[in-house]
């Protein structure tokens, strides 16, 4: 019983704090902790609750979506750039003349910047962390420290300055929300996505899942980076593209898409 008190405690500790530094963005749901028995003391929402004065303010967003009447949308790239995919992805996007946001991991960007630096015209840079570790399981200090550590080779080697960071797996725990406001970031993640598993062999069949689907400020997830399911995006892209135009959807950034809710 004490042991099942406690973890009651550090979870309802931890959404107060991450509701608190999320400012007007509530938490109305505790996520899954990656096959942990209980939440990390020295992590995630735990440490939400022990801010110790790192961030002074209360001025991060997370995005889901953005709410507007307008027709706009925002397809987002994750896990990238590597050279699988990521020319194949940035091919497809130049020939159906749409923008894109791609949500960078760190390492990636070091070892295969040169696919990408001279073709992101038009496209966005996000801050993805440098190794696609779940940040929900590490305390505040060692988040800020992947966050900067993938703003700096981003810069270096973009000369792209990323304001906005995804979590991987869209895995959000306290820690990950103070370490976005300390540094300045705002937190994007997903209302609609390539179910690349279920559309494997059918990217007509994802294509009109989508067009059926997409909303005004829709952020949709797909990736660059990956097993072979994940080229059903770029398969399905022309028809996703066609069908959202048809409906009269205009494609834009993510940051884009914030700028003109």
């Amino acid at each position: 019983m004490e042991g099942i008190s406690r973890r009651r405690l550090l979870r309802g500790v931890g959404l107060a704090a991450a509701g608190a530094a999320t400012g007007a963005v509530g938490v109305t749901e505790v996520p899954r902790w990656c096959g942990w028995d209980h939440p990390p003391l020295s992590g995630g929402y735990a440490a939400a609750a022990d801010n110790q004065g790192a961030v002074g303010t209360s001025s991060v967003h997370i995005r889901y979506f953005v709410e507007t009447s307008r027709p706009l949308v925002a397809l987002t790239f994750d896990d990238g750039p590597a050279p699988r995919y990521t020319p194949w992805f940035l091919d497809a996007l130049e020939e159906a003349g749409v923008p894109a946001t791609f949500f960078m991991v760190g390492r990636n960007v070091r070892d295969h910047s040169g696919l990408v630096k001279d073709r992101l015209d038009g496209h966005e840079v996000g801050n993805h962390s440098w190794a696609h570790r779940d940040l929900a399981t590490m305390d505040l200090p060692q988040i800020q420290d992947d966050l900067r550590r993938t703003r700096e080779i981003i810069e270096e080697k973009l000369g792209r300055t990323p304001t906005l960071m995804r979590p991987p797996f869209g895995h959000l725990g306290g820690s990950t929300v103070l370490a976005a406001d300390s540094l300045g970031y705002d937190v994007v993640l997903w209302d609609r996505q390539m179910r690349e598993r279920r559309f494997k062999d059918d990217p007509a069949g994802q294509a009109k899942d989508l067009v059926d689907t997409v909303r005004p400020g829709s952020i949709i997830l797909a990736h660059d980076v990956g097993d072979e399911r994940r080229l059903v995006a770029l398969e399905a892209l022309k028809d996703l593209v066609t069908g959202l135009k048809a409906r009269g959807f205009e494609f834009v950034t993510v940051s884009g898409l914030i700028s003109r809710q």
